[in-house]
């Protein structure tokens, strides 16, 4: 048996050569200085006030950084933000139009939608 014969087999070769992924933990750059972000302050008042957002102003946000080097995401406060936003998880209010109209058309597009599911977890049952 030719030693080209036995290095083309799979499993030898994946018993001699493991791979793995590994991410980095830290930036290439050594000694790279991290801004520091201040602690986010409370006002007296706010107990008292309600807050659009669900963290305070200065809170750094966890998870939202893509790049290594970038600087921390730290949440602004509610005013700084575009009053659209507030809305986004408001339900949408279509008018009702009658008979034909754009609410009675996205209705029935949803009713369908869910019986072809159902329909389509039934076949599979």
């Amino acid at each position: 048996m030719s030693l080209l014969r036995v290095l083309h087999r799979p499993s030898l070769l994946n018993a001699c050569w493991r791979t793995s992924r590994s991410y980095a933990s830290t930036s290439g750059k050594p000694d790279a200085k991290k801004p520091t972000i201040p602690p986010p302050t409370l006002a007296p008042n706010s107990k008292t006030e309600t807050s659009k957002s669900a963290c305070a102003e200065g809170t750094e946000l966890v998870g939202l950084r893509w790049l290594k080097d970038q600087a921390p995401v730290v949440a602004k406060a509610d005013d700084e933000y575009p009053d659209w936003l507030w809305t986004l998880l408001q339900p949408k209010q279509l008018p009702d139009d009658g008979p034909g109209g754009k609410k009675e058309k996205v209705m029935l597009r949803k009713q369908n939608r869910q019986r072809i599911r159902e329909r389509n977890f039934m076949s599979t049952q």
